[in-house]
C-alpha cells in the first residue's frame, strides 16, 4: 500500500520554491555586503591609504589638501583660523595680511582689501571644514577653494597626519 502525503504540504512548498531558497539567500547576502561596502567606503579608503603609506613609506597624492579662504579683516581671519585649529580641523593656518581683491558683485566690479587664510588639512576633512567656515564667516558667499596636494615633503605630510584628527 502506498503512503499518501498530504496535498497541503506540497501546495505550500512546491519543489521549485525550495530549490531556489539557497540562491535567493546568497543574493541577499551579496546585496548586504555590497551596501555595507558602499556605506563604509570612506573609512575603507582611509584605512587603505594608511596601510599603503605604512608599508611602502610613500605619500599618496590627494590625501592632503590646501584651502584658500579670504576674510574681510585680520581679526576675522585670526578668529576663524584659531577656531579651525582648536577643532583640530587643520594642521596649520597661515594668515597673509592685506591682499587687494577685485571681484564682480551684483553686476559691478568691486575693489576690496582682504586677508587670506592658507589652511592645510586632510582631504577627508575638507567638506566638514567648508561647512564650518561657511557657518562662522561674515560673508554671504565666502571664498573657500580647495586644492589637493599632489606631492611634498614626506616628513611634513607625516606631521600633518599627526596634527589633524580624522574623526
Amino acid at each position: 500500500m502506498q503512503e499518501t502525503k498530504p496535498d497541503c504540504f506540497y501546495q505550500r512548498n512546491p519543489k521549485g520554491i525550495m530549490s531556489s531558497a539557497v540562491p535567493r539567500s546568497g543574493f541577499v547576502v551579496f546585496c548586504v555586503i555590497l551596501v555595507l561596502t558602499l556605506a563604509l567606503y570612506p573609512v575603507l579608503k582611509t584605512l587603505a591609504v594608511q596601510i599603503h603609506s605604512a608599508i611602502t613609506g610613500n605619500f599618496v597624492a590627494g590625501y592632503h589638501s590646501v584651502l584658500l579662504v579670504n576674510c574681510p579683516t585680520e581679526q576675522t581671519a585670526k578668529d576663524i583660523g584659531r577656531s579651525i585649529m582648536e577643532k583640530r580641523l587643520a594642521a596649520c593656518v597661515n594668515i597673509f595680511p592685506r591682499t587687494t581683491t577685485m571681484y564682480y558683485w551684483k553686476g559691478d566690479i568691486r575693489d576690496a582689501t582682504e586677508i587670506l587664510l592658507l589652511v592645510r588639512t586632510r582631504t577627508s576633512l575638507v567638506h566638514r571644514l567648508v561647512a564650518y567656515i561657511k557657518a562662522v564667516h561674515p560673508y554671504d558667499i565666502p571664498e573657500i577653494i580647495s586644492f589637493p596636494i599632489d606631492d611634498g615633503s614626506q616628513h611634513y605630510l607625516k606631521w600633518m597626519d599627526d596634527a589633524v584628527t580624522d574623526i
